[in-house]
């Protein structure tokens, strides 16, 4: 049942068909997941109630389905972290990259918001390339070594940090940013409303940034609400066992 002042958070985990209604509906719950549904719904001028009937619905619609990752080990859910988003980002880069250099070369001295996302696409490209970095050489390793020594009953692994949720912070603090950095694209190009004079290349991109932040918010959400939540539970416990 969902209530008028479940978090975001909450819903999506319990029911990953949710997610394609905040997405229609532009709700944060990825980085913003842990707002109850009423406020968020109040940020966007829409009304709990029609949401809610939205969110209920959505199985019975056959909106399409996330995989349920909450009961799956913490290694499967890095790897479909990693073999689907980290493998989208990497691959989806390079292309927005170069069309957003094409159409802020032809269109940016009619339209000055196309040299700003310009540099926006490569701002973002430059943190996230190295935000994968940090997750898949620091982070996941340590999760899936904690995971693999609590099944053995062993020792809390080797870290370079003191617990599991000082680089979790980070990681989260720079989800904030691309989320954020995101939101501004969107902003700058008036919910990517082409202009008139607008070519194919800029329809591409357009068409890009947006399934970007689609795979963007499902990624965040994967790894802000599902596994970081359990990997610091599991040090957590881990923690008393060693005591």
């Amino acid at each position: 049942m969902i209530h008028a002042e479940s978090t975001l958070r909450s819903i999506a985990v319990a029911d990953p068909t949710a997610i394609a209604v905040f997405e229609r509906l532009n709700l944060d719950y990825c980085c913003g997941g842990n707002r109850p549904l009423d406020a968020a719904c109040a940020e966007r001028n829409l009304a709990v109630a029609d949401v809610i009937a939205q969110l209920e619905a959505a199985p019975v619609a056959g909106t399409a389905r996330v995989r349920d990752l909450s009961q799956e080990p913490l290694a499967a859910v890095i790897a479909e972290i990693v073999t689907t988003h980290h493998a989208y980002v990497r691959a989806q880069l390079p292309q927005l990259l170069a069309m957003a250099a094409k159409t802020a070369a032809q269109h940016g001295p009619r339209h000055p918001e196309l040299v700003a996302l310009q540099q926006m696409v490569s701002a973002l490209a430059e943190d996230l390339t190295q935000h994968l970095a940090k997750e898949e050489m620091i982070l996941f390793p340590y999760i899936e070594k904690l995971e693999r020594s609590l099944a053995g009953g062993g020792d809390l692994p080797h870290a370079c940090f003191p617990t599991v949720a000082s680089p979790i912070a980070a990681m989260e603090h720079e989800h904030e940013a691309a989320g954020a950095l995101l939101e501004k694209m969107r902003t700058v190009t008036d919910g990517y409303t082409m202009p008139a004079d607008g070519c194919a290349t800029l329809l591409g991109l357009y068409a890009g940034l947006q399934a970007f932040e689609q795979d963007l918010h499902l990624h965040i959400h994967r790894e802000n609400n599902v596994l970081f939540p359990r990997a610091l539970e599991l040090e957590k416990s881990a923690m008393v066992t060693a005591s």
